[in-house]
């Protein structure tokens, strides 16, 4: 797939031009968004990362086409999760209703920087050796062992907000005990001290950093053109703020999406493993065909996340705990 400068550089500045609009948009007027509002904004994300994947069809291919449409459901459904960590944080943190935006927005555009990152990476270890499919196999499968771990062990909420990043904070800075709108750092007594919106900025950052050290190798499981990995993510990433307030407590009765997760991640780990099987020759050697079809991919991943949004929403409604 051969993308030309123009062309990155129109999609960088459009979909930078756009964050920057909502960048000032929220740092104007931070508030709780209104159900309407959410529901227009999702509706024009979902249907422009539609039509740019008819445009990638129409100009490269119906094969890139398909690809970035997979990408993007599985970015798009991997992220929900993300929600939900970001869900405990602001709970945790007590960030109030109308300051969430705000932070929500810091957390996605620090995603987005971080996963930039590791597309480039990801992409220059691919093209020194094949091999790399291995690791991101091997990881994709730890990875997939450690959320059912956390699942069954039921220590995700004080992981997401006291961990190593936010412990060596708090032993650090100085902090005020309210928030002052959506300010980091103000002068208390004299001195310089940091609002609870910066810590809550920190663990929203690292959890972004851990999501993006899954998500990139799992869609280099589903399509290896960088121009693809990343418009992905960006699409996926557009409007996960504005679906944070329209599910609202929807999020808190996912309980099996964790789950359902490790087993996506698995199903990647094992086809990225198996891709690397077949650079190399080895499935042959073994008498199988090492490739799963894109078509099989999409079918486990809306399968698993289907049963497992079922069984949550099943689940929830017969625990009273959720009531």
């Amino acid at each position: 797939m051969h993308v030309t400068p123009l062309a990155w550089t129109l999609t960088i500045v459009v979909l930078l031009g756009v964050l920057a609009l909502d960048v000032f948009v929220v740092g104007r007027r931070p508030h709780e968004p209104s159900t309407r509002e959410n529901a227009l904004a999702i509706g024009m994300y979902v249907g422009a990362a539609l039509l740019f994947g008819v445009g990638v069809s129409w100009m490269m291919g119906p094969a890139y086409g398909g690809q970035f449409i997979a990408g993007w459901l599985t970015e798009y459904s991997l992220s929900v999760d993300n929600l939900f960590i970001f869900l405990i944080i602001m709970s945790r943190l007590s960030v109030p209703r109308h300051l969430q935006q705000f932070a929500l927005l810091v957390g996605i555009i620090l995603a987005l920087v971080f996963r930039g990152v590791f597309i480039a990476l990801g992409a220059g270890l691919i093209g020194l050796f094949s091999g790399v499919f291995f690791l991101f196999g091997a990881f994709l499968i730890y990875t997939a062992i450690s959320l059912a771990k956390d699942f069954f062990e039921k220590d995700t909420e004080e992981e997401a907000t006291d961990n190593l990043a936010t412990r060596w904070v708090k032993r650090r800075l100085r902090f005020t005990d309210e928030f002052h709108g959506t300010q980091l750092r103000i002068r208390e007594d004299g001195r310089r001290t940091w609002t609870p919106m910066f810590l809550v900025i920190v663990a929203l950052g690292t959890a972004d950093l851990l999501f993006a050290l899954d998500s990139i190798p799992a869609i280099y499981g589903l399509t290896s053109e960088p121009y693809l990995v990343l418009t992905a993510n960006i699409f996926a990433l557009m409007g996960l703020r504005q679906l944070y307030f329209l599910l609202g407590n929807l999020l808190t009765r996912l309980v099996y999406l964790s789950l359902g997760l490790s087993v996506i991640l698995a199903f990647i780990g094992v086809k990225l493993v198996l891709h690397a099987m077949h650079e190399y020759d080895l499935d042959a050697r073994l008498g199988f065909d090492g490739e799963i079809s894109l078509g099989v991919s999409l079918g486990v991943i809306v399968g698993t996340l289907a049963v497992t949004t079922i069984a949550s929403l099943v689940a929830s409604r017969r625990s009273p705990s959720q009531d």
